[in-house]
């Protein structure tokens, strides 16, 4: 028997590890110390474990400790490295060069710039959701300081080309950063190898607390500086001010080592399971599409659209099961999904999209168990549908001249 309700939300959230937990729990209560405390042994103890901490998101991502900037999550991670970059470089430039389906934290960002004087080039995106390295060059002036494409997207899983972007942007020494919350931790990244100079991640997508995570800045060949957002008591070097919170940090660490030693296994395992669900549905289900790139993509994620069916109705039909349609974030709108719109989705189908979400706790009786649902409530749904019937009657609808009331 599978215990409902059933959780396929991971690219909003994942639970915390339980490993992860045990490694906080001592940073409550008995090692409760100020990291900043640099008089006594209460502090020493932890400003080690966040020194510790730094030096396990390191080995996530292939830096030095001395790069990680300890954030409150990778929204403010985002602000930071491109606000940051903005106003340090000024002097050299005004232009940043993104892409349109970026996350809202990073979208959000440059809209903001663009009221202070800064232009912005938004990317568009092929049909899969990728944009090509050659669009960026086409895009860089002499003006360009900084290039911000992330490294997976959040709703449809689409794996971004990082690597060539990177060594594009080395060549042009325009610096270039990765919103990688998606991918960190799902995917190798290694930001030397990546030519990556600014990296967000955030502990909540990988089994890690939420309220906490780290921006990676790099310190040579270039050294990036920031101008801080949040002034202060001139922590994390100057760069991010405010009490360090020991026991997130302490669990991003842990997080980001599990992740670091399970990743091989666990990205072929999560994989197969998303594999496994995806063919499960669409193989019974005709006009049912898979949304994003359909090999260059997250392991665990699968975004399908199901013609002929309100994706609201098939929520609600499947209650039983914790998915979203859209990104978790946008999911107060009612408009569809503007990810789903840069790939070229008509609105109908957008509409009708839901995105799977596997992680490290899902297994195959659950996979079974949602694939047989979805079917089960789309073939419902389609039953009701008069559209679908006339489709089924080789009427093609799009030909249809519809009576104005």
């Amino acid at each position: 028997m599978v215990k409902t309700p059933i959780y396929m939300d991971n690219n909003s959230t994942t639970r915390t590890d339980p490993r992860v937990v045990e490694a906080m729990m001592p940073y409550f209560t008995e090692r409760f110390g100020n990291a900043a405390s640099r008089s006594h042994p209460f502090g020493w103890e932890a400003e080690a474990a966040v020194e510790e901490a730094r030096e396990q998101v390191a080995g996530l991502i292939g830096a030095s400790a001395k790069e990680v900037i300890v954030t409150s999550g990778a929204t403010e991670g985002n602000n930071l490295a491109i606000k940051g970059v903005a106003a340090m470089y000024k002097k050299k430039g005004n232009h940043v060069v993104t892409q349109v389906t970026e996350h809202k934290a990073v979208l959000d960002t440059c809209k903001r710039l663009e009221r202070d004087g800064v232009q912005v080039t938004y990317l568009p995106v092929d049909k899969y959701g990728q944009v090509h390295p050659d669009q960026v060059r086409g895009a860089l002036t002499d003006k360009t300081v900084l290039v911000s494409i992330m490294a997976a997207n959040n709703e449809i899983g689409t794996l971004q080309p990082v690597a060539a972007i990177g060594k594009l942007c080395k060549e042009k020494g325009v610096l270039f950063h990765t919103d990688a919350v998606q991918a960190a931790g799902k995917i190798p990244l290694d930001v030397e190898a990546m030519g990556i100079d600014l990296l967000s991640l955030s502990a909540h997508k990988m089994y890690g607390p939420k309220g906490v995570g780290a921006l990676y800045v790099r310190k040579k060949d270039p050294r990036v500086r920031l101008e801080p957002q949040i002034d202060g008591g001139g922590h994390e070097r100057g760069m991010r001010s405010g009490t360090l919170p020991v026991p997130l940090i302490v669990g991003l660490g842990a997080a980001c080592e599990l992740a670091r030693r399970l990743l091989p296994e666990e990205s072929a395992k999560t994989f197969a399971l998303r594999e496994r669900l995806r063919t499960s549905i669409m193989d019974r289900l005709p006009e049912s599409y898979l949304n994003g790139h359909p090999t260059e993509r997250l392991p665990g994620n699968a975004n399908i659209s199901f013609a002929y069916v309100e994706g609201e109705g098939l929520m609600m039909g499947i209650k039983d099961v914790a998915v979203s349609s859209g990104s978790a974030c946008t999911s107060a709108s009612l408009e569809p999904s503007y990810v789903l719109r840069a790939l070229g989705v008509g609105d109908e189908l957008a509409h009708s999209s839901i995105r799977f979400g596997i992680g490290r706790f899902n297994t195959e009786a659950e996979v079974d168990y949602v694939a047989d649902l979805v079917v089960r409530e789309v073939s419902r749904l389609r039953e009701m549908s008069p559209l679908f019937e006339m489709v089924q009657q080789g009427i093609d609808i799009k030909k249809i001249e519809w009576a104005a009331h």
